[in-house]
C-alpha cells in the first residue's frame, strides 16, 4: 500500500512511454519517403525479422472512455474497401524492401477488429501472406469486442494461425458499462472466452480499466470475482486517462463523475491485491500474467521486450504498421500514417506515401530509449562512468535521491533499480531521464496523470 502523501506528491502529468521520444515530441520536419525506406532497408539487410500491426478503426458504437483512433459506423460496406487498401499498402511497402521480410508477430488492433466479418479478415491475412514469409514461431493476436465476436470469427482466425485473443472487458458493472456506453454482458465475455479456449487458443487476455466514471470499490470487487471464475492467462489493468481535449467522447462525463487521486489509487490497489491473491505475476506497466506464461518466463530470463503493441517476447527491431494512424518503427526512425480514414485511403488510391508524421532518432534518442526499455522491462539499468546515463542521473540526482529516500528506487554509482513500491511510479522515474521534458512538464495537460 502506498501512502496518500506519495500519491499526491508524484501524481504528475507525464507520458505513458509507449514510445520514446513520446509522440508529442516527435520532430518530423526533416522526413521523407526515401529516408524511411532507406532506414527500413538498412536494418532489414542485417535482420529481416519484423512485427506487423494492422489498425482496423471501425466500431458500431462509441465507447465514451476510449482514446483510440476510431470511426463509428453501422455501415459494413466500408469493410472490403478498407481491407483492400491495407493489402495494397502492404504490397507498396514490400516493393521498396531489399528482401522479403519474415513476419514473427501480427496484431490486429482497433477500433474493433471483429467489426469486420470473418470472411473479410481471412481476405486480409491471406493478402498479407501472399507477399511475405511467416516465421515458424509466429505469434498472431487480435483485439475482440465480446458482443461482436462470433464463433465464425474465432474458428476462421484460428485456422489462419491466430492463437491469442485480447477481450475488452473494462468492468462488469452495469452501472459503469452504461456510463461508458459499452454494450456487453458477462455472458458474452464468458462465451467468447470458453469458445477460444475450446478451439485451442494459447492465451486469453482481458483488458480492464480502473478510474472509470461512477466506478467504486464494489465494482472493482465484482470484476475481480468474475476474473477469479474465468482465469484469463493475461490481464492488462489500465488507468483511465481522462483527456477530453483529445477524445471528444469523454465529454459525456466530467471529472466530478470520476474517482480521482488517492480514491482512484485505492481502486487499483483493490484490483492488484486480488490479482496477486489469484496468483497473477506483475509483468510491469499495468500488465499481469499467470505463472509459467511466456511473458513471466521472459521477465525471469531478462528477455522481455516492449513495443507499440505492449509487452512481448519478440525482440524484433522493426515494426510495420498498416492502416489509418498506424505507427511503424526501426531503431532510428518512427513514422505514423494519416489519422483519418478518408485521407489514408486517398493516399493508397493515388499510390502516395500515407505517412503524416514521424521522427528521426538521434544517437542520444536511441540511447535514452534503451535506458527506458531497461527500466520498463527489467526494472533496472546500468552504466559506465561518463556514459549518457551517468550524465542524466547526475542532472536529476536530487530528485532521484528524494525518490530513493521515499523507497521508490535504489541508486548507486553505476546502477538505478526500481523497487516494488516504485513500480507504480515507473513513469515518473522514466520522465526524469527524458531530455525532452522540462521543469514545467508535471503540470502539462497534454499528458495524462500517473494516477
Amino acid at each position: 500500500m502506498i501512502s496518500r502523501h506519495l500519491i499526491e506528491k508524484y501524481n504528475w502529468n507525464i507520458p505513458r512511454y509507449t514510445s520514446y521520444p513520446s509522440l508529442p515530441h516527435w520532430e518530423y520536419g526533416m522526413l521523407s519517403k526515401s529516408m524511411w525506406f532507406d532506414s527500413l532497408g538498412r536494418w532489414l539487410k542485417d535482420d529481416n525479422r519484423m512485427s506487423l500491426y494492422i489498425h482496423l478503426p471501425f466500431c458500431e458504437n462509441l465507447c465514451t472512455y476510449c482514446g483510440c483512433n476510431k470511426r463509428i459506423t453501422k455501415n459494413h460496406s466500408v469493410e472490403l474497401p478498407y481491407i483492400e487498401d491495407i493489402i495494397n499498402e502492404w504490397h507498396q511497402t514490400v516493393r521498396h524492401l531489399p528482401r522479403l521480410p519474415i513476419i514473427e508477430e501480427i496484431h490486429l488492433g482497433g477500433g474493433t477488429p471483429t467489426f469486420f466479418s470473418a470472411r473479410h479478415l481471412e481476405r486480409l491475412i491471406n493478402g498479407i501472406k501472399n507477399n511475405a514469409q511467416l516465421s515458424e514461431r509466429i505469434t498472431m493476436s487480435f483485439e475482440a469486442h465480446p458482443s461482436s465476436t462470433s464463433f465464425d470469427h474465432l474458428i476462421t482466425l484460428r485456422d489462419l494461425g491466430f492463437d491469442r485473443i485480447s477481450i475488452g472487458v473494462q468492468d462488469v458493472s452495469p452501472k459503469v458499462l452504461h456510463a461508458i456506453r459499452r454494450f456487453q454482458t458477462e455472458e458474452e465475455v464468458e462465451k467468447v472466452t470458453f469458445q477460444a479456449k475450446a478451439l485451442g487458443y494459447k492465451s486469453v487476455n482481458y483488458d480492464l480499466i480502473y478510474g472509470l466514471p461512477f466506478q467504486d470499490q464494489n465494482d472493482v470487487t465484482s470484476t475481480m470475482d468474475f476474473l477469479a471464475k474465468m482465469k484469463p492467462d493475461r490481464i492488462a489493468y489500465y488507468s483511465y486517462a481522462h483527456v477530453p481535449w483529445k477524445s471528444k467522447g469523454q465529454r459525456a462525463f466530467t471529472e466530478e463523475d470520476l474517482p480521482l487521486g488517492y480514491e482512484k489509487y485505492l481502486l487499483r490497489q483493490n484490483g492488484v491485491e486480488r490479482l496477486s491473491a489469484m496468483g497473477y505475476v506483475h509483468i510491469g506497466m499495468d500488465h499481469f500474467s499467470l505463472p509459467g506464461e511466456e511473458l513471466v518466463l521472459a521477465k525471469e530470463h531478462g528477455t522481455l521486450h516492449r513495443n507499440f503493441m505492449g509487452y512481448t517476447v519478440a525482440r524484433n527491431r522493426i515494426t510495420i504498421g498498416l492502416g489509418t494512424s498506424a505507427i511503424s518503427e526501426t531503431p532510428d526512425m518512427y513514422v505514423q500514417n494519416e489519422k483519418t480514414v478518408e485521407d489514408y485511403q486517398s493516399c493508397i488510391h493515388e499510390g502516395s506515401w500515407p505517412v503524416i508524421k514521424g521522427h528521426n532518432l538521434t544517437s542520444k534518442d536511441q540511447e535514452v530509449k534503451r535506458i527506458l526499455l531497461d527500466l520498463i522491462c527489467k526494472g533496472f539499468t546500468t552504466w559506465q562512468k561518463n556514459d549518457l546515463m551517468d550524465h542524466l542521473a547526475k542532472d536529476q540526482i536530487e530528485v532521484l535521491q528524494e525518490m530513493s529516500d521515499d523507497g521508490l528506487c535504489e541508486l548507486v554509482p553505476d546502477k538505478l533499480s526500481i523497487t516494488k513500491k516504485g513500480e507504480f511510479f515507473i513513469r515518473n522515474i522514466c520522465s526524469l531521464l527524458d531530455p525532452y521534458l522540462n521543469v514545467n512538464t508535471k503540470t502539462e495537460s497534454r499528458f495524462s496523470q500517473v494516477v
